[in-house]
């Protein structure tokens, strides 16, 4: 009969599968990064990939101060969310919508990964894993914190100019009626001649 597992246990699996998509992720981000057309977006996915190398040390510190071998185990959760991203990538949208099509692919991972180490956390402050506690915690506070940048860069323009490139008959249809109405006005208005 099989032993059966605790929560360390439960930890040290949990620890294992955020190695590893981490690791995954210090791949993705280079491809997302030279994908975007906006200088402030590639940027912040450079700036992030850094901060995921860092993550990967801290990782291994973690396992380290557990006297574990650092070690991963594939994260099927982040391979779909990379998988989603690189089909994002191969369709022919214009740059304002890929940008914004990034962003969410990229905000996907950080919620992913926000969630995991919430947990990591919580169940390190739980075993008495205090130093584990609060390097998991700095990673956490790294992650909300791409989270949030990434949400700044889509609301301070990229949506806006993605929504832009609609076309009139696009933004017809996706209008309110009283847009609806006063956009056939402005059409029905006679050209200025120059």
């Amino acid at each position: 009969m099989a032993e059966t597992q605790t929560l360390h246990d439960a930890f040290l699996e949990e620890l294992k599968d955020a190695y590893d998509a981490e690791k995954q992720l210090t791949k993705a981000l280079p491809k997302l990064a030279k994908a975007s057309t906006s200088p402030e977006l590639r940027q912040a996915f450079e700036d992030h990939l850094e901060e995921t190398n860092g993550h990967v040390e801290k990782l291994e510190q973690v396992f380290q101060g557990l006297d574990e071998k650092p070690k991963g185990q594939r994260c099927d959760g982040i391979a779909g969310i990379i998988d989603e991203g690189k089909k994002v990538m191969d369709e022919d949208f214009d740059d304002a919508t890929m940008d914004a099509c990034l962003i969410a692919a990229g905000q996907r991972a950080e919620h992913y990964e926000i969630a995991a180490y919430g947990t990591l956390v919580a169940w390190a402050k739980t075993m008495g894993h205090h130093d584990a506690a609060d390097l998991l915690q700095e990673i956490l506070d790294e992650e909300k914190a791409a989270d949030e940048k990434l949400n700044v860069i889509a609301e301070s323009g990229v949506n806006d100019e993605a929504a832009s490139g609609m076309s009139e008959q696009d933004e017809e249809e996706h209008a309110t009626p009283t847009r609806r109405s006063a956009a056939a006005a402005v059409r029905r208005m006679p050209r200025r001649r120059k």
